[in-house]
């Protein structure tokens, strides 16, 4: 059975997401403080397909908690907070986090974006190796690695799924629906404006090194497109 781990101060909070969880059909471990929450993520890891992590925590914070286990594992992670300035949110994307939702919440509306997440991400029967290379760029989809003349770019997961998309079309110009539907879900409850701060985020981490055979670039009225400006 697939499991959640969710991670809250508030009892309530808990009891509610764990009945939507079990009547859809999942099991879940519930930490109360970010110590538990880690401590039950890298004794569960294997078993555990989303978390649900609150920010304001005792003993260490949902951002810590997020940094802890985007360093061994890409599993999705939705940070759910009574936290809804912009620059949490942004934080809380830049650390690895897959969506972040603002309290108070529909606990269906945890779920759809949960579902949403999920559906994005291939079955391990159906994957197969991902790393492509465009001039100094590599792209290892499957590791999530990105390098830029050997040199690790520092991306969010998000930020990394963009440039692979991109980069895997380049000859296709995408408009921020596009990118919304493919990225975020049909059931994303955001807007168009998610599609440009993270094209930003992402251009000014690449634009730290040099690439003079590529770029993402804007198609002003349309969208965003990865163009290749040199032939090897």
């Amino acid at each position: 059975m697939n499991k959640i781990l969710i991670a809250d101060d508030n009892a309530q909070i808990t009891k509610v997401l764990r009945d939507y969880a079990t009547k859809e059909g999942w099991s879940c471990y519930i930490a109360y403080d970010g110590e538990e929450a880690i401590r039950l993520f890298r004794e569960f890891s294997k078993e555990i397909s989303i978390v649900f992590l609150d920010v304001m925590m005792p003993k260490k914070d949902g951002f810590s908690v997020c940094k802890a286990i985007r360093a061994v594992s890409q599993v999705p992670v939705i940070m759910i907070t009574a936290r809804g300035e912009d620059a949490d949110k942004i934080l809380g994307l830049d650390i690895g986090a897959d969506d972040y939702i603002v309290k108070p919440f529909s606990a269906a509306e945890v779920m759809a974006r949960a579902r949403a997440i999920l559906r994005r991400i291939p079955k391990q029967e159906e994957a197969s190796s991902r790393t492509m290379t465009v001039g100094n760029l590599v792209i290892d989809i499957d590791n999530y690695m990105v390098t830029i003349d050997e040199k690790e770019v520092p991306l969010t997961k998000r930020e990394k799924e963009l440039l692979w998309l991109l980069a895997s079309n380049s000859k296709k110009v995408f408009s921020r629906d596009n990118l919304l539907d493919s990225l975020w879900g049909y059931d994303y409850f955001g807007d168009s404006r998610t599609v440009d701060s993270h094209i930003k985020r992402l251009r000014a981490k690449l634009d730290a090194f040099d690439h003079p055979g590529w770029a993402v670039k804007t198609i002003w009225g349309v969208g965003y497109r990865f163009e290749i400006t040199e032939t090897e």
